[in-house]
């Protein structure tokens, strides 16, 4: 099964690339597509339709997946939490208040991505700051310190809404919604490096992640420091979360439900469930753009994955009572 899940996954993702670059009002498909590959032998209009609006819209939609998926994974390994998400440590009430913030004071276009990230990282530092305690990073205090910011932070947000006019008041829905619609090189120029790094460098926590899973005392008796790799841990997933914030805004249940949907059928290894989660994430968040595109008139792609995300959630949750059961 986990062959198969692994060779289906990898052959899927080109497939998805593909029709992600030939899908468009413009009429212009996967023969350009083709040409554009192979030979470069196209147009003008085609090359700037093709390379300058869904090249850049692809790659973001891959990288936010992988970004996500990767940063559940590793989330619900070191907190032991199968419900930790990459939003648990404040990152999407940061991220919304200070895009809120910027949407209701009207301020410049290219100053709101910068604004998504400093606000996830801002509140991921308030929620470790006020998880530390003698030196010790325990995960009860983690959970809870990001459930207490993420509900200031997010009253604070829907002051601001509620003052906001009409218009004002649509756009940042749109953006906490998660979107990728008018995605071009400039959202992804800053962002890629640190992600497709981290990613690499989150390979090698494998093992680490794997001692995690056991208690404390039994994982620093086997050499590990819990308290370094929580640390350690929780830096990555801001920076590769905040991120993923900045390239789509708020898409949600990917970091949730992809690590699930990996451990189901690539078993608990984390030398399989990193790169996996990193892989399915891509594919998950490029095939529902390409559905919001098709089907659901531009809808947001945070609602395709949410909606298609909470009843698989449902789904997977049931199916493991049944196990215990039987």
């Amino acid at each position: 099964m986990r062959k198969i899940f692994i060779i289906c996954s990898i052959v899927i993702l080109p497939i998805l690339v593909l029709i992600s670059l030939s899908l468009g009002e413009s009429g212009i498909g996967f023969y350009s597509v083709f040409k554009y590959i192979t030979s470069g032998n196209i147009s003008n209009i085609e090359h700037i339709v093709i390379n300058d609006i869904r090249l850049p819209r692809s790659l973001a939609a891959l990288l936010t997946g992988g970004a996500l998926g990767i940063s559940g994974a590793m989330l619900q390994g070191m907190l032991r939490n199968p419900l930790a998400s990459p939003f648990l440590l404040g990152i999407s009430s940061g991220a919304g208040l200070f895009v809120v913030i910027l949407i209701s004071i009207n301020a410049l276009a290219y100053l709101i991505p910068i604004g998504a990230w400093l606000g996830s990282v801002i509140a991921a530092i308030l929620v470790f700051l006020i998880a530390y305690e003698k030196r010790s990073l325990r995960i009860e205090r983690l959970v809870l310190s990001g459930v207490a910011i993420s509900s200031v932070l997010g009253s604070i947000q829907a002051v601001f809404l509620l003052r906001s006019d009409d218009t004002r008041i649509q756009n940042a829905l749109t953006w906490l919604s998660g979107t990728l619609a008018g995605r071009d090189w400039s959202d992804i120029k800053f962002t890629w490096l640190p992600i497709v790094l981290i990613t690499l460098i989150s390979f090698a926590l494998a093992k680490s992640l794997n001692l995690a899973l056991l208690d404390d005392d039994t994982s620093q008796s086997l050499g590990l420091s819990i308290n370094q790799l929580r640390l350690f841990v929780g830096i990555l997933t801001t920076i590769l979360t905040a991120c993923a914030v900045c390239i789509s805004g708020l898409v949600g249940f990917v970091g949730l439900v992809i690590p699930h949907i990996v451990r189901l059928l690539c078993g608990s290894d984390f030398i399989y469930i990193l790169p996996m989660s990193a892989l399915l994430g891509s594919v998950v968040v490029l095939g529902a753009d390409i559905v919001a595109r098709c089907y659901l008139g531009e809808l947001p792609v945070g609602l395709v994955t949410s909606l298609i995300g909470s009843p698989f959630f449902v789904y997977i949750l049931h199916k493991s009572r049944a196990n215990k059961l039987s």
